[in-house]
């Protein structure tokens, strides 16, 4: 396999916005690779990250994201004969047996169950070919449209593929799911079972990495060795995806050091922030305060932070009534002018407008 030699010179040459430290350089040996931001979806190191390529059982990401989103985890399922026996990895399910969605779900993930793959796929979707097209619209909706999946569990077809920047992509989506980040950061699960029903994670990076949190394996002949990997460490997510990649896990850590090493979250602004009082015209008071409907958070390089520029959109005065949590104006935040984010600015409070007789008492006075 062709080694891939992350080096400064390549790295400015790709992004144009990341580069390495004096003297650093990163070997790995993915055929496709990328480090992003869980929260912010910043990408911190890339290499051929829109190259379609099998990815065996990561895969079995959006599997799960599809069933968390449309499903119950107390749902029991009956299971049925012709998903017994399906090649590869297993939980081995019995014909017949009854089964929660949950147990299913850890077993789709720890123990990448192929089985489980389709019963979940059966029950969610009613039929194989509607949850693939469940799976494919989702994709969509995410922004992963060098995406393409034809099954549930990832055993390879020439029309089932991905890319590393759609499947990083996926996984911080999956990742805002919070009983996704319990499952996959699970080193083992008892089900509720009488037969194999303990599932130990195959992910070594729970055990391995610190703040390792995921995410899934994957592995065929003709994809290689796929990885995606997680990482949190003081309210920082990072996800590394590699793809045929011999090194895999021994890479996913060396391009999440990179990120840890070199970028840190900041907070540009936080939800509720103040930013200024506008003037009301026929209100009962003078002027209502706006602030910033959500928080934004970004990663940066320490010489990034004096980078980043905040424009303000505001109307120089509003017309009472006013409802609380009305949106007024957009802020826009730039880096090296730009755009990395653009959100709301809020009214703080309500403001009732001021009737006609007092309108005309005030302007008497």
């Amino acid at each position: 396999m062709k080694k891939v030699i992350l080096i400064i010179f390549v790295i400015l040459i790709l992004t144009n916005d990341y580069s390495y430290s004096d003297s650093e350089e990163l070997i790995i040996n993915a055929e496709s690779a990328i480090l992003m931001d869980a929260q912010s979806k910043r990408i911190l190191l890339e290499y051929n990250p829109h190259l379609k390529l099998p990815m065996a059982s990561t895969t079995k990401i959006m599997t799960a994201l599809v069933a968390l989103n449309n499903g119950n985890l107390e749902d029991k399922i009956k299971i049925e004969k012709d998903i017994i026996g399906i090649e590869g990895s297993s939980i081995y399910l019995q014909d017949g047996e009854i089964i929660t969605l949950e147990d299913l779900l850890y077993g789709l993930m720890l123990r990448s169950g192929n089985d489980s793959a389709m019963a979940i796929a059966n029950y969610i979707g009613s039929n194989l070919d509607k949850f693939i097209y469940m799976m494919n619209s989702m994709a969509k909706e995410i922004g992963a449209n060098n995406t393409n999946f034809m099954n549930p569990h990832g055993l390879h077809d020439d029309s089932h593929y991905t890319t590393a920047y759609d499947l990083a992509l996926i996984t911080s989506k999956a990742m805002e799911n919070e009983k996704f980040k319990e499952i996959t950061s699970s080193k083992v699960w008892k089900a509720n079972r009488e037969k194999n029903n303990i599932f130990y994670n195959k992910n070594k990076t729970l055990w391995e990495y610190e703040g390792g949190d995921g995410v899934k394996t994957g592995y065929t002949t003709k994809s290689g060795r796929c990885l995606v990997t997680s990482a949190t460490r003081d309210d920082t997510q990072l996800i590394a995806v590699v793809l045929n990649d011999a090194d895999w896990f021994d890479d996913c850590y060396k391009l999440m050091d990179y990120g840890f090493k070199n970028y840190r979250a900041y907070v540009i602004f936080e939800k509720g922030q103040f930013f200024k009082n506008i003037h009301v015209n026929n209100g009962q008071k003078e002027s209502v305060p706006v602030v910033a409907k959500n928080s934004f958070r970004y990663p940066l390089k320490e010489d990034e932070l004096k980078k980043i520029k905040i424009n303000l959109e505001l109307p120089k005065t509003i017309n009472a009534p006013i409802k609380k949590a009305s949106t007024v104006g957009r802020i826009t935040v730039y880096l090296n002018g730009r755009i990395i984010h653009e959100g709301e600015i809020i009214t703080k409070e309500n403001i009732d407008k001021v009737g006609i007789l007092k309108r005309v008492i005030e302007k008497l006075k």
